[in-house]
């Protein structure tokens, strides 16, 4: 049987990543914090949310917290036809909004047990996107649509070894979702033009840690430091076609697919320091270890139930880095304004760039506030501008057939929160 050769990037969801953040990577885990472009979150105790990014600082809560956001991100990604080999019009590659609009929300609670111990529970997503074509593209081999759905369900414990110091560790449960599904292209011959060429369903659960660290060096200026572990992921559902079993098809019929996925480690050192009474400065900078992402690998058994290896393709992403500083400032007893900017480094290299994965770099800007409703509850609004780079490239489907492409990449992110202690 053939597989086609987009199955594993899109069963993946590596696409259209200049919708959110790097590859297939998300930023938005609160609200809170999209107004300074995510500066500090390792370090600064704004909400419940930092079960999120950095447990070890529920230490500094004195009261029990309940924080529920959500975060809407608008994308503008678009591609344009450059070239093609095989006669037909690049213009008909043409499409101005592959990515469709989505919602990120999230809950977090926290609460003190005694004077050194603080839990808290979370749920929120740390990867996922998804994109969209028509069923006529004309390239359906590689585009289609494709949708992935994260959710992590986080335990914490944090403990006060002394005033300055604290430390915490979370559990984290991961339910993910894929759906792929890939069109014959307007180039294949024999067969009906919009059938589906994949058409790949799956889900897993995973397993991991996260640590954080939190130093209090005087009043004014606290440092901390959080580590996710990688989480192996095994997309296991079922794939089918509408080609032909004499074209090595499935005719319709469904058979057994899996794809394997590890999420990469994620490592965060922050920043906060306050100047005076009124302003406050933070800064961050976030690991991602993508270099452990080498290779794609999916598996089908056959009706004799003999399992093969229906493709393979190298990927070879690097570690990225992404770089923010942002600030506060107390403008009233109720009103808090915020400002940030990020620089969001792509873990994707040029050689392996697709419309399945037009990753480029990309920067942030972003304001925002928090308005104290009264002494219980406040909400967070935030607003972040994101900017991608133009990228040009050329992708070969199963057939040979080259397309050219030029990938434009934007998106608005706005985000809105709800706090309460009690």
């Amino acid at each position: 049987m053939k597989f086609s050769k987009t199955l594993i990037a899109a069963s993946l969801a590596l696409v259209s990543a200049d919708t959110f953040a790097a590859a297939f990577q998300l930023a938005e885990q609160n609200a809170s914090g999209l107004g300074r472009a995510y500066a500090g979150e390792a370090s600064i105790a704004d909400d419940a949310s930092v079960v999120a990014r950095n447990p070890a600082l529920m230490t500094l809560f004195k009261d029990k917290q309940l924080s529920v956001a959500a975060i809407a991100v608008v994308p503008d990604v678009s591609i344009e036809g450059e070239s093609t080999n095989n006669g037909i019009d690049p213009s008909a590659l043409d499409d101005d909004s592959i990515a469709p609009s989505a919602v990120v929300p999230a809950a977090y609670f926290t609460m003190p047990y005694n004077d050194k111990v603080s839990v808290g529970v979370g749920a929120f997503s740390n990867f996922g996107l998804s994109t969209e074509f028509n069923d006529d593209y004309v390239a359906g081999q590689i585009a289609g649509e494709t949708e992935i759905l994260t959710v992590n369900f986080n335990a914490s414990v944090a403990y006060k070894v002394t005033e300055q110091f604290s430390f915490g560790v979370g559990l984290n449960y991961i339910y993910a979702d894929a759906t792929v599904i890939r069109k014959v292209g307007a180039n294949a011959s024999g067969i009906d033009f919009g059938a589906d060429a994949v058409n790949l369903q799956g889900d897993d659960t995973g397993l991991g840690l996260n640590v954080g660290l939190m130093y209090q060096l005087d009043e004014n200026s606290r440092f901390g430091f959080n580590y996710r572990s990688e989480t192996d992921i095994t997309f296991e559902g079922d794939f089918s076609n509408d080609l032909p079993v004499a074209a090595g098809g499935t005719g319709g019929a469904k058979l057994p697919g899996s794809v394997e996925l590890t999420l990469p480690a994620i490592a965060e050192f922050s920043g906060s320091h306050q100047l005076d009474e009124k302003l406050g400065v933070h800064y961050s900078v976030l690991w991602t270890g993508w270099s452990s992402f080498e290779s794609l690998e999916a598996q089908v058994t056959a009706p004799t139930g003999d399992k093969f290896v229906a493709f393979e393709k190298q990927e070879q992403f690097d570690d990225a880095f992404r770089y923010s500083i942002g600030a506060d400032y107390q403008y009233n007893e109720d009103l808090l304004l915020r400002a940030g900017v990020a620089f969001d480094e792509s873990p994707v290299s040029q050689t392996h760039l697709s419309i399945s994965i037009p990753d480029t770099d990309r920067f942030w800007f972003s304001v925002g506030g928090n308005y104290a409703i009264d002494k219980q509850s406040n909400v967070d609004l935030g607003v972040s501008v994101v900017r991608g780079k133009t990228q040009n490239f050329t992708e070969t489907d199963d057939s040979g057939s080259q397309w050219g492409f030029e990938s434009k990449g934007h998106a608005v992110v706005i985000g809105a929160q709800y706090n309460y202690k009690f």
